[in-house]
């Protein structure tokens, strides 16, 4: 995976959906999921696809006349990777400033903000 690549929000609907069904998914099996939270065609979905396997996020085995996709990428790393990243192009990488300004526009709240302090504290007695 290229360290500067990011996956537009369609693609990592689609790896997302990968990711969760684990090894071997075909695109019925994806088309199945994504139901009706998307108005794809089949084909959308194959482009989607045949991009995620040019970029290296997917494999692909021919079975027959079905195509069997498999993540190549970890969605752990990636998500890692991805929130650094919006950490730094959107706060100058300061966690004090993402969470200062999801607190001053009312998007996290003190339960939230509990929920935080928590594992901090969980996390801060695991190093010690």
């Amino acid at each position: 995976m290229d360290e500067n690549l990011r996956l537009p929000d369609a693609e990592l609907f689609i790896m997302k959906i990968i990711w969760r069904q684990g090894e071997g998914v075909t695109s019925a099996q994806i088309m199945e999921e994504i139901g009706n939270q998307r108005k794809w065609a089949l084909t959308t979905v194959l482009n989607f696809l045949a991009r995620l396997v040019d970029k290296r996020f997917v494999s692909v085995i021919k079975s027959g006349k079905i195509n069997i996709y498999t993540a190549v990428v970890d969605e752990d790393k990636y998500l890692e990777k991805e929130s650094r990243s919006f950490l730094k192009r959107m706060h100058g990488g300061s966690f004090t400033g993402l969470i200062a300004s999801l607190y001053d526009g009312d998007t996290i709240s003190d339960k939230d903000l509990a929920e935080l302090r928590n594992y901090i504290d969980e996390k801060a007695g695991e190093a010690k």
